[in-house]
């Protein structure tokens, strides 16, 4: 018997792959299927997001004369709808999971000791491990944040309904997400962020990003050193003694991996367990994968490196490659990129998008939204690919695999692309290709 320890998009796709080729699996989760992507970070963004955009479009088409008023939110109805939905699609993937033969063991915790395996407490023989325990929210050192009125993602379900200020403290995508969704649901919101907010991201995303932000309140370089409050949050004391009145806090100050349960394999000092490329750990038939190896916190790439643990536990040797791999974001448009190994290199070349389905009333406004590219002019090899669309998610996942199996921009010219589409990376990649033919003429 397998037995794999943890329900997210690792261990479930990892899970499922080992039963389709015949093993015995059995499948050990806490909580419900699915894990943190569909019951607390990635769907709950989509679902919120979702209405974030349609009250900024009914708002910018009744600026414009079209629409005579602005929809307004009920919170508590979407809380209650979004944990009827997730409910919904945790049956569905339960359902999947167990049709493909996993055994799904509910309400135990999976364990290691040394190469030892528990679920609760009894003992059993495993042939193999798959350790996909997933991560929690960090949480700072800051005094206050154990008051009423601070939360993580996790326990924004709790929010009984909308604040009128809210804190978000952190600079990273997560910290962008939420403060969007509530300042578009009419919360007065300021991000602080210790260091740059979004400061990974190349500097013209970051500016398209800081423009779907407006309105939020951004204070860069500032560290928080209390959150005030008696017995609820009050107010947010930045160093230098600024004090910012919020009757919410969200802590989006990055993941800590979920390990202590494994003893045995070799960590991080973060609890990270250390993993080869073939997702192996320090002790012999136990693999990991996921959130619980650290970075990069990506759903993708949690189910692929499920996958490639349980081809190695098959017997069958197989590598984790990260190359490609599309990250995204989701403000009043979809950020996404993309970029090879070594793709920090090359020639970068960047546009506003075609308008289209999405971003269509936008252009009143000036904005329709941004493409860019990076290739390599001499060989014409794509490097790397950004957009700040509507679907621009669903583009870069094709535009990575593309990017890795080594299309060039002269490549470009044989796609025929869907229109209307806000799609502006193959204009790009056909006006470099033309670019670089006058260069070498």
């Amino acid at each position: 018997m397998i037995v794999v320890i943890g329900g997210g998009p690792a261990g479930r796709l990892g899970a499922i792959h080992l039963a389709q080729a015949g093993k015995d699996v059995r499948l050990v989760e806490q909580r419900s299927i699915g894990g943190q992507c569909l019951h607390e970070r990635c769907m709950t963004i989509c679902a919120l997001n979702d209405v974030a955009r349609l009250i900024e479009c009914a708002r910018t088409q009744k600026d414009l004369g079209i629409l005579d008023s602005v929809p307004t939110v009920s919170y508590p109805a979407i809380r209650k709808q979004l944990s009827e939905v997730q409910n919904k699609l945790s049956s569905v993937l339960d359902a999947e999971t167990r049709r493909a033969g996993v055994e799904i063991v509910y309400g135990a915790e999976g364990r290691l000791e040394g190469n030892r395996v528990f679920i609760g407490d009894e003992e059993v023989r495993a042939d193999a491990v798959l350790a996909a325990t997933g991560s929690r929210p960090a949480i700072p050192d800051i005094p206050g944040t154990d008051l009423s009125g601070v939360h993580t993602y996790r326990t924004l379900p709790t929010m009984a309904d909308l604040p009128r200020r809210m804190a978000v403290i952190g600079g990273g995508v997560v910290a962008a997400e939420f403060a969007h969704i509530f300042h578009a649901f009419g919360v007065e919101v300021d991000i602080i962020a210790r260091h740059g907010l979004l400061r990974d991201l190349d500097e013209k995303m970051r500016s398209a990003a800081l423009r779907d932000l407006a309105g939020v309140g951004i204070r860069e370089g500032t560290p928080v050193t209390s959150i005030e409050g008696g017995g609820r949050v009050r107010s947010v004391i930045l160093a230098g003694g600024e004090e910012i009145e919020a009757d919410a806090v969200l802590l989006a100050t990055g993941l800590v991996p979920n390990s202590e349960m494994l003893q045995g394999p070799a960590k991080r000092p973060d609890g990270a367990v250390i993993v080869d490329r073939r997702m192996r750990t320090s002790v012999p038939g136990v693999y990991a994968a996921g959130d619980v190896i650290g970075p990069p916190f990506l759903t993708p790439a949690a189910r692929r490196e499920g996958v490639v643990a349980a081809e190695n536990i098959l017997g069958r040797e197989t590598v984790m490659d990260y190359e490609g791999i599309p990250q995204g974001m989701s403000l009043r448009y979809d950020y996404a990129f993309a970029a090879t190994a070594g793709g920090d290199g090359g020639i970068t070349l960047s546009a506003p998008a075609p308008a289209g389905p999405g971003s269509f009333w936008d252009v009143a406004g000036g904005w329709a939204g941004l493409a860019q590219i990076r290739v390599d002019p001499g060989s014409g090899r794509l490097l790397g690919a950004a957009a700040a669309v509507p679907g621009a998610s669903l583009l870069l996942s094709y535009i990575g695999y593309l990017m890795k199996q080594g299309i060039t921009v002269d490549d470009f010219d044989e796609i025929v692309e869907v229109h209307p589409s806000t799609d502006g990376v193959y204009g790009l990649a056909r006006y470099a290709a033309g670019l670089l033919k006058k260069k070498n003429e």
